[in-house]
C-alpha cells in the first residue's frame, strides 16, 4: 500500500513510479503536488495508492506530528511508523473511500469526483494485498457473486432435517393404540451435528453485518443464522477470530470455501497478504476536496436548501452561504417556536494557514444580507413572506430599535491529537477565535455590530459519521451540535459583554424613558424576552468602557430594576425578587421623614465613612440586636484579609458620620446615616460574644453609632464609582471609603 498526502510537495523522484500513467506533472523545482483525495489501483506498480487529505499534516509539515510524509509513502516499509499508526492509515483509508462514495451517490451531477470500476475478467486478474479496504470490498463482492454457493451449502446443511427417527421414537416413546393402529405423541427428530460450513458462514455474515453497521457499506444478508454480535464479536476482533478460524480451517477443501476462509482471516488479521481480484485500473478520487468537506458539514449541520427561503442561501448579490439553519436565538428564552438563522462557513485548509481577511469579510456580508432579508419580510407584508414571518423572529425591536445578535461562525477541519474518532468540537487554537466589525463602540444590539466565531471540528469524526450514511445518527448529532454551537457562542459573548435583565420601577414609563434617553441606550438594549415589560442590556467588558458603563447602570437603576444575568436565561425569577426587595426597601425607609436632618454644607471638612452591610442579619446586628444592645458598625483590621483598614489613619481622620448601604443595592441610593461617637477595637472572641452573625476573623475596629439622621439625597453609587477609578491601589468591592463633606456635596442629587 502506498500513501500520498494531498497538497504536499513531493520530490519527483520519490513518486515517479507510483504515479506512472496517471499524468501528474512536476514543477520547475522538480516537485509533484497531488491535489486529489481518494483511492486508486495502479496496475503499473501492482499496488493501491491512497491520497489522504491535507489535514493529515500538522502546521509543522509533519504527519503524525513526527514523520516526514515523503518517508512513509510505502506504508509496509516505512521506518518510524508505529503499528497503531499503520492500523490508523488502513482504517482511515476506508472512511475516505466511503465518504467519497456517499458524496458521489448524493451528488450525481458533480464534476469533482472521478469513479472508474472495471469489469472483472475471471480469477486470473488478482494481486497481492494487505489493504484493509480491499479486503472489505472483496468480502462484499464475494457476498454479491456467490449466492448460489451459499444456497448449496444451506441445502446440504438442512437436507434430512426434521425427519422422524422411527427407531428412537419406537424405543423411547409409549404408543396409544386406536383402531388397531399405534399413535406416537412424542416424536424424536433427527438431531443436527455441529457443521463447520455453517460456522464459516456465520462468521462471514457476522463480518458483513459489522462492516455495514460501522462503515455503512450496503450489504444484503438473506441467511437466517444467529449472527455473532456485540461483545462476542468484539472478542473475535480482539484475537479470537483468528484462533477460531485456524481451528476449523482443515474442514474446507473447495476453492471457494478456502478463499472465503482466507478473506475472513485477513479481516481479523489486518496485516495478512491475500490475493484479491484486481482491476486494470480502478479509482475513486476527488479534486477540490474542500467541496466534499463543505458538503459533509452542510449535511451534518445545515438545513436543506428546500427548507430555506429563496434568496437566503443563494443570496441576491450572487453570494452563496455554505451552511444555514434555523434555530433558537442566542438571547431567546422560553419555548417560543420562532427562531433565527445561524450562518456557518466550512474551512478546509492546512493547519498552518490562518483565515483570510476576505473570508471574514464575506461572513459579515452574509450576516448583513440575512438581517436585510428579515427586515424585508416584516416591512413588506405579502403572501410570499407570510410563511417566513410566522416562523422567524423579527430581528429589529421597535421599542429599543436594537437588533438581535446574528450567530455567525467558521468550522475548520482538525485531526484529533490521539487519532481518535471521538465526537469533539473545539474553540480553534488559532490566535483569533472571534472577529468583530462595528460602526459604534459598546453597542452589541446594533445592526452594524457583527461577530464571527471560529471552531475546529474533529475531522475523523465528521468524515466517519457522514460515511456511515445513517440518517438517525446524523439527526442526533445535528441536534446536539446546534445546541452546542448556541451554548459556545453564548459563552464567548459573555466573555466580552456583561448582560443584564431590566424592568421599569412602578410609575416609570419604559418606552417614554427610552425615547427621552435614546442616544445613551441605543444599541445597548433589546427586547428578547416573552414578557413584554422585560429588556436585555449588554455592556462591553473592556476597561475602556468601565466608567461609562458604571454611570449608565447607576442612571438606569434609578428608573429600572436591573439584574445581571446570563444571556439566554429567563430573568423572571431574578426580576421578581428584585421587585419584592424594592418593596421591602420602600417600607424600610418609610419613616425617614421623622429623622433629624443634618446639612452636609456645615461639615465640608469632616470625614464621612461610606460602608456596606451584607444582609438583613448584619443590619439587625448593627441596629442593636447584639449582646451590647447598642448601635455599632465594624471594619476589618487583620492584615491578612482583603479590605483591611489602618487604625492609625482612621484615628487621624476621626470620621464624624457613617453612611451605610446594603451590599448589591448601592445603585438604589438608599442608605442609613448615623453620627459616630467613638471607635474602639474588638478582638475576634469579643466579636463572637457580641453575637456577630458572620464568622469573625481577627480584630475589628467598631464605630459606635448615635442616633440615625438624614442628610438629603446623594448619589452614593456614583461616589463609589469615582473612588473605584481614582484609587491608586487595587479597589476591593465593598471596602469602606472615606470622603470629606466637600466631596460628598459633588454627588448631591438635585431635585
Amino acid at each position: 500500500m502506498r500513501i500520498l498526502i494531498e497538497g504536499y510537495h513531493y520530490k519527483a523522484d520519490d513518486v515517479k513510479g507510483i504515479l506512472t500513467g496517471l499524468d501528474f506533472l512536476e514543477n520547475v523545482h522538480h516537485e509533484v503536488v497531488v491535489n486529489y483525495v481518494g483511492y486508486l489501483y495502479n496496475p503499473h506498480i501492482h499496488d493501491c495508492v491512497f491520497i489522504l487529505p491535507k489535514v493529515m499534516v500538522d502546521k509543522h509539515g509533519m504527519a503524525f506530528s513526527h514523520l516526514d510524509p515523503s518517508k512513509i509513502i510505502h506504508v509496509e516499509k516505512a521506518e518510524g511508523l508505529t503499528d497503531d499508526e499503520r492500523r490508523f492509515i488502513y482504517e482511515f483509508a476506508v472512511w475516505i473511500y466511503r465518504a467519497l462514495f456517499v458524496f458521489n451517490r448524493y451528488n450525481t451531477d458533480n464534476d469533482i469526483v472521478y469513479h472508474k470500476q472495471m469489469v472483472k475478467v475471471g480469477s486470473r486478474h488478482k494481486h497481492l494485498t494487505n489493504t484493509y479496504l480491499e479486503v472489505l470490498l472483496a468480502l462484499i463482492d464475494f457476498n454479491k457473486k456467490n449466492r448460489n454457493f451459499f444456497m448449496t451449502i444451506l441445502k446440504n446443511l438442512h437436507s434430512g432435517m426434521n425427519k422422524i427417527n422411527w427407531t428412537r421414537t419406537i424405543a423411547r416413546c409409549q404408543a396409544i393404540v386406536q383402531d388397531n393402529r399405534p399413535i406416537y405423541l412424542d416424536l424424536v427428530n433427527k438431531k443436527r451435528q455441529i457443521n463447520f460450513d455453517e460456522e464459516l458462514l456465520v462468521i462471514f455474515f457476522s463480518i458483513l453485518k459489522h462492516i455495514n453497521e460501522k462503515y455503512g457499506f450496503p450489504v444484503t444478508i438473506n441467511i437466517g443464522f444467529e449472527l455473532i454480535t456485540g461483545a462476542k464479536f468484539e472478542h473475535y476482533l480482539n484475537g479470537y477470530g483468528q484462533v477460531r478460524l485456524r481451528q476449523i480451517k482443515y474442514k474446507y477443501f473447495s476453492d471457494k470455501a478456502l478463499y472465503l476462509w482466507e478473506l475472513c482471516f485477513a479481516f481479523f488479521d489486518k496485516a495478512r497478504n491475500i490475493s484479491v481480484a484486481s482491476e486494470l485500473q480502478e479509482y475513486l478520487i476527488a479534486k477540490n476536496f474542500n467541496i466534499v468537506f463543505e458538503s459533509i458539514i452542510d449535511e451534518l449541520v445545515g438545513d436543506k436548501k428546500s427548507e430555506l427561503p429563496d434568496g437566503l442561501k443563494e443570496q441576491e448579490d450572487g453570494k452563496r452561504v455554505d451552511h444555514l439553519y434555523s434555530y433558537k436565538g442566542l438571547t431567546t428564552t422560553g419555548t417560543e417556536d420562532k427562531s433565527i438563522y445561524y450562518i456557518g462557513d466550512s474551512k478546509y485548509y492546512h493547519l498552518k494557514n490562518n483565515l483570510s481577511d476576505e473570508s471574514v469579510y464575506k461572513q459579515y456580508t452574509y450576516a448583513r444580507n440575512v438581517i436585510q432579508w428579515n427586515m424585508n419580510i416584516f416591512l413588506n407584508p405579502d403572501e410570499k413572506n407570510e410563511k417566513w414571518r410566522n416562523r422567524t423572529l423579527q430581528y429589529r425591536d421597535e421599542v429599543t430599535e436594537g437588533y438581535n445578535i446574528v450567530p455567525n461562525f467558521f468550522i475548520s477541519a482538525r485531526m484529533d491529537e490521539g487519532l481518535s474518532y471521538a465526537d469533539r468540537i473545539y474553540k480553534t487554537d488559532k490566535e483569533k477565535q472571534m472577529f468583530m466589525q462595528r460602526h459604534f463602540e459598546n453597542r452589541l444590539f446594533d445592526r452594524d455590530t457583527l461577530l464571527v466565531y471560529h471552531y475546529d471540528v474533529n475531522f475523523l469524526y465528521v468524515v466517519s459519521l457522514y460515511a456511515q450514511d445513517n440518517g438517525s445518527a446524523k439527526r442526533q448529532w445535528k441536534d446536539k451540535v446546534r445546541k452546542m454551537f448556541r451554548e459556545e457562542i453564548q459563552k464567548m459573548l459573555e466573555a466580552s459583554f456583561s448582560f443584564y435583565a431590566m424592568t421599569a420601577h412602578p410609575g416609570v414609563d419604559a418606552k417614554a424613558y427610552i425615547e427621552k434617553n435614546f442616544q445613551s441606550v441605543l444599541g445597548k438594549m433589546y427586547k428578547p424576552y416573552q414578557n413584554p415589560d422585560y429588556f436585555s442590556l449588554a455592556l462591553d467588558n473592556g476597561d475602556k468602557y468601565k466608567t461609562e458603563n458604571a454611570e449608565l447602570l447607576a442612571e438606569l437603576r434609578r428608573h429600572f430594576y436591573v439584574e445581571e444575568i446570563k444571556v439566554g436565561v429567563d430573568p423572571e425569577a431574578k426580576l421578581t425578587n428584585a421587585i419584592e426587595a424594592g418593596k421591602a426597601h420602600e417600607a424600610e425607609y418609610r419613616n425617614e421623614e421623622w429623622l433629624t436632618e443634618y446639612h452636609v454644607e456645615r461639615y465640608m471638612d469632616e470625614t464621612f465613612v461610606v460602608g456596606m452591610y451584607h444582609d438583613k442579619a448584619h443590619w439587625d446586628w448593627i441596629n442593636g440586636k447584639n449582646a451590647k444592645g447598642s448601635l455599632m458598625y465594624n471594619v476589618r483590621l487583620s492584615k491578612d484579609r482583603e479590605g483591611t483598614q489602618r487604625i492609625g489613619k482612621i484615628n487621624q481622620m476621626r470620621p464624624k458620620f457613617a453612611i451605610l448601604y446594603e451590599n448589591g443595592h448601592e445603585f438604589e441610593n438608599k442608605y442609613h446615616v448615623f453620627r459616630i461617637n467613638g471607635y474602639p477595637e474588638m478582638t475576634e472572641e469579643e466579636m463572637k460574644a457580641s453575637l456577630y452573625p458572620r464568622k469573625p476573623k481577627g480584630n475589628y475596629l467598631v464605630f459606635c453609632l448615635d442616633e440615625e439622621i438624614k442628610i438629603g439625597n446623594y448619589d452614593i453609587n456614583r461616589l463609589i464609582s469615582i473612588k473605584r477609578i481614582d484609587t491608586k491601589e487595587k479597589f476591593i468591592e465593598g471596602t469602606p471609603i472615606y470622603v470629606k463633606g466637600k466631596e460628598l456635596i459633588e454627588v448631591k442629587i438635585k431635585r
